[in-house]
C-alpha cells in the first residue's frame, strides 16, 4: 500500500521516476563449416565493450544489455566465397550534438555505464579479420588465443585497452593492425604479440600507451602519430634489434633514457641493432603538440 500511495504522490506532483530498464539481447552465429576466414564488422556508437576469446567453437558471440535504447542493433552475415562476414550495427538515431559528445569524454567518471555494455567473443578455432568501430565509451580488446590476419579499429571518443595479457603470440602472422582515435586514449599492452608486420596507430588529441616486450618473431614497421597529446613508449631489451625515428616540433617535450645510441637525424638505435637484422623493429613516433617520453 506504501509503494501505491509513493506512486500516486509521483503522479500527482509529477516526479520523474528514473528508470534502470535494460533490454538484453545475444547475437550470435553457429555455423561452423563453410568458410576458413570471419570478417567481423562491429559498429556501435556508444557503450563499453569488452571482447575476448570465447571458449566455445561459436565464431561469434555477442551479448548485449541495453538502455535508453532509442534503436534497436541490426545483425547480419552470409557465407561467400568461403568468408563468412558478420555484421553488427547499432546507430543513434538522435542526433547528439558536439558539446554533448565532448560532455562524455571530459566530465565522465568511471562509473560511467555509457548506456549500453557489448560483450563479444571470439573462438581461438577461426581465423579473423576485425572491423571495429567506437563511438563514446570505453573498449577492453584481449586478443590472446585469437588467430587475427587483420585488424582496425576506430574510435570518435572512445578509451581502447589494447592487450595480450596471456603473453602468447598471434598463432598467425598479422598483415596490418590499425587504430585510429579522434580524441581519446590507447593502452597498447604486450603489443608485439600480435605477431604483426605493420602497426599503424594515430590520436588525433589523447594519450598513446604503447608497450613492447620480448619475442618479436620478424620485421616490424610501426608508425605512431599524435596531434596534440602525449605518447609514453615502453621499448623491448636491448637485445632486440629496433631503430626509433622521432619527427617533432619546438612544442614537443622529449624524454630519451640514456642507452639509446644517436645516430643523428632524430634517429635512435638499441645496442643490438643491424640494418640487415631478420627481426629489425622500425619505429616512427610522431607527436606535433604535447611530449614523447622512451622508457
Amino acid at each position: 500500500m506504501l509503494r501505491g500511495l509513493c506512486f500516486m504522490i509521483c503522479l500527482v506532483f509529477g516526479v520523474e521516476i528514473p528508470s534502470k530498464a535494460q533490454i538484453n539481447k545475444i547475437f550470435k552465429i553457429e555455423e561452423r563449416k563453410g568458410y576458413n576466414l570471419v570478417h567481423v564488422d562491429f559498429n556501435v556508437y556508444k557503450g563499453i565493450t569488452e571482447l575476448k576469446r570465447n571458449h566455445g567453437d561459436l565464431p561469434l558471440i555477442i551479448n548485449s544489455s541495453l538502455s535508453k535504447v532509442n534503436i534497436l542493433p541490426t545483425f547480419s552475415h552470409e557465407i561467400k566465397d568461403g568468408v563468412l562476414s558478420t555484421h553488427l550495427v547499432h546507430r543513434n538515431v538522435e542526433s547528439e550534438t558536439l558539446g554533448k559528445s565532448l560532455s562524455y569524454k571530459l566530465f565522465s567518471s568511471d562509473s560511467e555505464d555509457f548506456d549500453h555494455k557489448w560483450d563479444v567473443g571470439l573462438s581461438s578455432n577461426h581465423l579473423y579479420d576485425l572491423d571495429l568501430y567506437f563511438g563514446v565509451g570505453k573498449a577492453d580488446l584481449d586478443f590472446s588465443y585469437i588467430p587475427v590476419s587483420n585488424c582496425k579499429i576506430k574510435s570518435a571518443s572512445a578509451d581502447i585497452k589494447l592487450d595480450f595479457s596471456k603473453k602468447v603470440a598471434n598463432s598467425v602472422t598479422m598483415d596490418t593492425m590499425m587504430v585510429s582515435i579522434n580524441m581519446g586514449s590507447l593502452d597498447a599492452t604486450n603489443i608485439n604479440y600480435a605477431n604483426a608486420e605493420n602497426m599503424i596507430f594515430e590520436i588525433n588529441y589523447g594519450t598513446l600507451n604503447l608497450s613492447f616486450s620480448e619475442n618479436i618473431l620478424h620485421d616490424l614497421k610501426v608508425s605512431a602519430v599524435v596531434g596534440a597529446g602525449k605518447v609514453n613508449l615502453t621499448l623491448p631489451d636491448q637485445s632486440q634489434p629496433y631503430r626509433l625515428k622521432i619527427i617533432s616540433t619546438a612544442m614537443t617535450r622529449t624524454h630519451l633514457p640514456k642507452y639509446l645510441k644517436d645516430i643523428g637525424d632524430k634517429t635512435y638505435v638499441s645496442k643490438s641493432y643491424k640494418a640487415d637484422a631478420p627481426d629489425l623493429m622500425e619505429l616512427t613516433i610522431d607527436v606535433s603538440v604535447g611530449s614523447l617520453t622512451v622508457k
